[in-house]
């Protein structure tokens, strides 16, 4: 069964979600929050697998809170659910931990299956859509918070051997596991490993907190 909590600070929306994940035989809703600090203590005192998580939320935001719950150490995972187009810190959420991001208009099953992947360890965005996304929210920060392209010798990426280092740049620029093995001629067993090590190596914790990390030291940039 997988527990989810709940936060945003519209009364309608927290019904209309839990409504779904009611549906479902798998899920089960452990409460409600109207803004990041009421999520912060209800995951203190629940331990949800996924918090559905609004961005814009009164007093601490969606943000700081998926920020402090990951720095908390907690095993539960943040799914940022938002506003596509109006929503600018999305790409922020994601620099804080959360592990993908959907927005509001999406399909129910694909809210279903992000949370399922969320809760599975996985990255909610799929790795065929994650460069076009995070370009698109790249452009729509104002140029002070987009991320500058850090030195070639980034701490990060000194333990990578020339071969992680081209995947992680693969990785960033959308490529699944199954287009690494086919352009780069390995099994798609060894490229398996290899994301295991990038994961490991450099800190991160799933596929799109590896894409993120491939913006912020330079081996991918937004396209034009």
């Amino acid at each position: 069964m997988t527990t989810v909590l709940i936060a945003d600070d519209q009364p309608m929306q927290r019904f209309g979600f839990r409504m779904l994940l009611e549906s479902q035989d798998d899920m089960t809703v452990v409460g409600e929050a109207s803004n990041g600090t009421e999520a912060i203590r209800l995951v203190d005192r629940h331990h949800p697998d996924v918090v559905l998580m609004d961005i814009r939320m009164p007093g601490l935001d969606g943000i700081e809170a998926t920020r402090r719950i990951v720095a908390a150490g907690d095993r539960t995972r943040i799914l940022i659910v938002t506003t596509f187009d109006l929503d600018e810190y999305a790409y922020d959420g994601l620099r804080a931990g959360a592990s993908g991001f959907l927005v509001k208009d999406a399909q129910p099953e694909e809210l279903l299956a992000g949370i399922r992947a969320v809760a599975g360890g996985d990255a909610v965005v799929a790795p065929s859509l994650t460069r076009r996304l995070l370009d698109a929210y790249i452009h729509h920060l104002p140029p002070a918070a987009a991320p500058a392209p850090a030195p070639a010798e980034d701490a990060r990426l000194a333990a990578l051997t020339d071969r992680e280092r081209e995947i992680l740049t693969v990785i960033g620029k959308g490529w699944s596991n199954t287009e690494i093995a086919e352009r780069l001629h390995l099994a798609e067993s060894t490229v398996k490993t290899h994301v295991g090590r990038i994961l490991a190596k450099t800190g991160t914790r799933d596929r799109v907190q590896a894409v993120i990390l491939a913006y912020d030291t330079g081996l991918v940039t937004p396209a034009p």
